[in-house]
């Protein structure tokens, strides 16, 4: 099996040189010693330093997931730019520090920028996972006129926030733009929820037997990335029919 690995790995990299025209000797390093030829070939010719930094940092924000914000917050202090701020506020909300992310998007959208769709969009998720149900939908209300605004994150979360101020015929007016086919599915599942709780048993089943289709003709990439989902959907599904 490394044999063949080697042997692989080899008509890659000699591909390679051939496709980049580098330096000839690049065959000989290869030829005469595979493994480690093609090796620091991959690592000096292939490998750019961009990828290499790309490594280099995730494996930071895995160790220390804080550098990031860090260097971010050193980033705004020496440059306050739109986009440097909207980049530190991202990284609070990577590390659910909702606090701070939702003052930083606050400030990023107190200037010029302050009709961003990506800032507010954001925004409305740090302030719904922060319990601020109210505010959420204000910052919906400023962009639900945005033509991406219907098919995002944001409208589901609209209909939700709706949902907990108690204003029920309004969300299911929202959620329900939420169901569309071959996608959606961790949302059409709260969807299903919410038309159960509400007393549209029909109405969740007929939801729930289009999501059970769907899921049966699922790629294997997306069967096994929506694998948890499916599975509460089949179970909800057998427990609704019963």
């Amino acid at each position: 099996m490394i044999y063949y690995l080697l042997i692989a790995l080899q008509l890659y990299c000699a591909y390679h040189v051939y496709s980049t025209k580098n330096n000839a000797y690049w065959y000989l390093a290869i030829i005469l010693a595979p493994g480690i030829g093609s090796a620091i070939y991959l690592v000096t010719q292939v490998f750019t330093k961009r990828d290499v930094d790309k490594v280099q940092q995730e494996v930071t924000a895995v160790i220390n997931p804080t550098k990031k914000v860090q260097n971010l917050e050193k980033k705004v202090a020496f440059s306050d730019t739109f986009q440097n701020r909207l980049d530190l506020a991202d990284a609070y909300m990577e590390l659910n520090d909702f606090a701070n992310a939702v003052s930083h998007y606050e400030t990023a959208l107190s200037g010029s920028h302050r009709d961003d769709f990506y800032g507010n969009a954001q925004l409305m998720q740090a302030l719904f996972s922060s319990e601020k149900y109210a505010e959420t939908v204000a910052v919906a209300k400023k962009i639900e006129t945005h033509k991406e605004f219907e098919k995002s994150r944001g409208n589901f979360l609209y209909g939700q926030a709706l949902f907990k101020l108690g204003e029920t015929d309004k969300a299911e007016e929202i959620l329900r733009k939420i169901d569309r086919r071959y996608s959606n599915y961790e949302e059409r599942l709260v969807l299903v929820k919410f038309l159960e709780e509400h007393g549209k048993r029909a109405d969740a089943v007929e939801l729930l037997d289009n999501l059970v289709e769907e899921g049966n003709n699922l790629t294997k990439p997306n069967q096994k990335k929506f694998r948890k989902t499916f599975l509460e959907i089949r179970q909800l599904h057998k427990e609704l029919q019963n």
